[in-house]
């Protein structure tokens, strides 16, 4: 046990969540993968089980090294991220290859790599950083609101055109970060204000003026496509068409799966849904394991936000309280709203299910996310054993 203790250090139930997760995302994904496989790989489903296998692993290995490094250095090194992602963000937009018809992918060495990815961790870790230098004038407009908004708006504005979803996970996580570290609600009110008022004359300006509308119209369309469904009534029902195809088969999938599902690999709409191994993997896992099933990966990263709030609350520095928080809260929201979409309650985004959907920078970074959290963990944990130290002494001097 103490070797084990050596090996894993930090909070126990993180990785007991992680444990959890890693083997729902081998079930899901070997299960979600059949069609993928028939048609880029000749059916053969193992190569895809060991291809998402070997991306886990990194995700996992990427997590170990970030949880063995001290958390005080990321104060540092996600600053260089910072920088490092806003030019990169830049590159993507103009020169980035095209994904389903959006610009949100780099190639580096030959290597597809999502830049939103690195800033997001970097952004969370960068605020953490400011807000802890910030806290004796954090009330102060000038000389603490302002440089805490510039970035956000900054790396917010470079992440939007391709992906709104993103930016406003971001956005929100950046405002509930914002909040934590005690800044004045009026500037916080001011700021969601701020942020509302240039998405819509973003849009107004490129449906209005600019040639290329890029992603604006496809986000109109997803958003009034789920406030007003053009749902045509047969006698049999609903009928599916190519506006509803994608919810009307997530919610099959759903309302399939009863309280404890069909069974490990017995799903049909796996066969029907586009990408059922990253955007609508949840309509999967409930299809396969029920109600029962869906209600435990939500409680997963419940628990997870809870371990990070208590980390926040234990650590005397804030930084480790700050990025802690924030990095948790980003990785909860991200998944929440995964599976929002995947039941039909949220319009579709094409957002990763946090360290179960396939995809490799999403896991990648995923991965060193809980790895940051966990290293706050260990520092934790050294105080709890520090004052279970000194309890003896006191006894015995008393």
């Amino acid at each position: 046990m103490k070797t084990f203790n050596k090996i894993f250090q930090g909070d126990r139930v993180i990785w007991i969540v992680v444990a959890f997760l890693s083997l729902m995302s081998l079930l899901a994904v070997y299960s979600a993968t059949g069609t993928l496989a028939q048609t880029r790989h000749d059916g053969n489903n193992t190569f895809v089980l060991l291809s998402h296998a070997a991306t886990l692993a990194v995700g996992l290995v990427a997590m170990y090294v970030a949880h063995r490094v001290k958390y005080t250095y990321y104060s540092v090194l996600l600053r260089l991220a910072f920088f490092v992602s806003v030019p990169l963000l830049a590159y993507t937009t103009f020169k980035g290859v095209d994904l389903n018809n959006a610009q949100r992918v780099v190639e580096i060495f030959g290597v597809s790599f999502q830049s939103s990815d690195l800033a997001k961790v970097a952004l969370i870790g960068y605020l953490a950083r400011m807000l802890t230098i910030k806290q004796d004038e954090i009330k102060d407009f000038k000389n603490a609101f302002v440089p805490l908004m510039l970035p956000v708006l900054l790396i917010v504005g470079l992440i939007l055109p391709e992906n709104l979803s993103t930016a406003a996970i971001l956005f929100v996580c950046s405002i509930a970060l914002l909040f934590v570290g005690r800044i004045n609600l009026k500037y916080l009110a001011m700021f969601m204000l701020i942020g509302i008022f240039a998405l819509t004359l973003y849009i107004v300006i490129v449906m209005n003026v600019a040639e290329d509308t890029g992603r604006t119209h496809t986000w109109i369309n997803r958003i009034e496509r789920f406030i007003s469904p053009s749902e045509e009534e047969s006698e049999e029902g609903i009928v599916i068409t190519d506006e509803n195809y994608q919810t009307m088969h997530a919610k099959i999938a759903v309302a399939s799966g009863g309280i404890f599902g069909k069974a490990p690999g017995r799903s049909t709409q796996r066969n029907l849904l586009p990408h059922p191994y990253s955007d609508f993997i949840f309509a999967i896992i409930v299809e396969e394991y029920g109600l029962a099933g869906g209600v435990f990966v939500i409680m997963m990263y419940l628990i997870l936000l809870y371990r990070a709030i208590a980390i926040m609350v234990a650590i005397p520095q804030s930084f480790g309280g700050f990025l802690s928080f924030g990095l948790a809260f980003l990785l909860v929201m991200q998944a929440m709203i995964n599976m929002g979409v995947a039941v039909g309650l949220l319009p579709v985004t094409g957002q990763p299910l946090p360290l179960v959907s396939k995809g490799g920078t999403s896991m990648l970074f995923t991965g060193i996310s809980i790895g940051i959290i966990l290293s706050v963990s260990k520092e934790v944990n050294k105080i709890k054993e520090k004052r279970d130290e000194l309890k003896p002494a006191t006894e015995s001097d008393s």
